[in-house]
């Protein structure tokens, strides 16, 4: 049975068919072949009960912010600041991309926004500077992926409606891990155009005055991230409801910078139904797999086959983890976290793994499959703005923070408590 649905699930996928279709398909073939019930009887009422949730509305919320942010150039001015505070590093122009990517994933909640709004405004910059453009794209792949790990994240909402856990810790879990991933991307940097100089391009010179001139350009970015996060954890707001100030306050800033007008009110919300309808059928149709795989029992027969291993607490999160990096390769990042989450969260929770915790650890795990191919996602955004040259330029220069990822998920299976802590005090 698992044999049957790998191999449905590859093939459908090696044809192009979307995402969304593929797993409607694999729900109704699975059925047909496994099942003597009618489960596909049921996906009228799966569609509407998955879709209904109040707290799925902080989703198209969160795309129209990041859409806001993209259409009223905040986003480019804070790039611009960034170039300027930096310069002075090894690769200091890369340094930049790190962090304006992860300022920006503190507003939009989607990685695939931060990669292509980022590497929009950079990527012009790889000539100009004359840094080694392998790692200038790795830099912008890998930057996106922060998305998922810092705060708001829409990931995150999706793995605690699946697993009814706390959306709120959730949120403030993720900081301090989301940060120092920031900085070990940095440090990847560092230390490659510490060996390799002129991988780092050419050094920009910016003078103090320069610098205190365009402070005023970070303020929108962490405006928003006070405003969302301040009121979620003051209790003036639930997730959803930050999510609809954090609109609000992006409207306000468009208005300020000028921006605001009927025309990028009409892109920002096109942009956002594109995306939020490709998000919700797959949601939709993933839960209706998921009804149909525990309908022929195979939820149930994995669940036995893990037990049966016998294996110890830690041989077992191994062995997710290596489950994950491998299911990565082949699967989007939305599909694979829905269609494994109910299956994979509830062994884990039983082996006494905290709920919080393995989340920000499935977050990582889930920024690796964004840059891996070949189904990578952020691979193909960064390509694509790219537009000329081999997508495997990308896929070397996002080797190095792949390997950072893993280090920082090993720095959280030795000191949980950079998860855990603020939630902690939270409570």
């Amino acid at each position: 049975m698992l044999l049957y649905t790998l191999i449905l699930l590859v093939v459908l996928l090696a044809l192009a068919i979307p995402v969304a279709a593929t797993l409607v398909v694999m729900g109704f073939a699975l059925n047909w072949q496994f099942s003597m019930m009618p489960l596909h009887k049921v996906i009228a009422e799966i569609t509407w009960t998955s879709s209904t949730s109040f707290i799925l509305v902080a989703i198209p919320l969160f795309i129209l912010l990041g859409e806001i942010l993209l259409r009223a150039g905040i986003a480019e001015r804070m790039y611009g600041a960034m170039r300027i505070w930096l310069t002075w590093l090894p690769g200091g122009l890369m340094h930049s991309n790190i962090v304006a990517s992860a300022a920006f994933a503190a507003t939009s909640g989607s990685s695939i926004a931060t990669a292509a709004t980022i590497g929009t405004v950079a990527e012009p910059q790889i000539r100009k500077q004359g840094c080694n453009e392998r790692l200038f794209l790795g830099t912008l792949a890998a930057g996106g992926t922060v998305g998922i790990l810092i705060p708001p994240s829409i990931n995150m909402i999706i793995y605690g409606v699946l697993t009814n856990t706390s959306i709120a810790q959730l949120y403030i879990a993720g900081i301090i891990p989301g940060i120092l991933l920031a900085m070990m991307f940095m440090l990847t940097i560092f230390i490659a155009c510490a060996l390799k100089p002129s991988w780092g391009g050419r050094q920009e010179e910016a003078t103090w005055t320069q610098r205190f001139s365009v402070i005023a350009d970070f303020l929108p970015p962490f405006a928003i991230f006070f405003a969302i996060m301040g009121s979620i954890y003051l209790g003036w707001a639930t997730p959803t409801e930050s999510a609809a100030i954090g609109v609000i306050v992006a409207l306000f800033l468009a208005l300020c910078h000028g921006r605001l007008n009927l025309r990028m009110l009409r892109s920002a919300f096109e942009g956002a139904m594109r995306t939020t309808a490709m998000v919700m059928l797959v949601i939709m149709a993933a839960y209706f797999l998921n009804f149909v795989l525990s309908g022929i029992g195979l939820t149930s027969q994995l669940n036995e086959f893990i037990v049966s291993l016998d294996l110890t607490k830690y041989q077992l999160l191994i062995t997710i983890i290596l489950f994950y990096v491998v299911l990565g390769f082949f699967m989007e990042v939305l599909t694979l976290m829905i269609t494994t989450v109910p299956i994979i969260a509830p062994i884990v929770f039983s082996a006494g793994f905290d709920p919080i915790w393995f989340g920000v650890i499935l977050m990582i795990l889930l920024e690796t499959a964004l840059v891996t191919p070949p189904i990578g996602l952020n691979l193909y955004v960064v390509q694509g703005i790219r537009k000329a040259g081999p997508i495997h330029d990308v896929i070397i220069g996002v080797v190095p923070f792949v390997f950072a990822m893993f280090a920082m998920i090993a720095i959280l299976i030795g000191f949980p408590e950079l998860a855990t802590y603020l939630p902690g005090i939270m409570k």
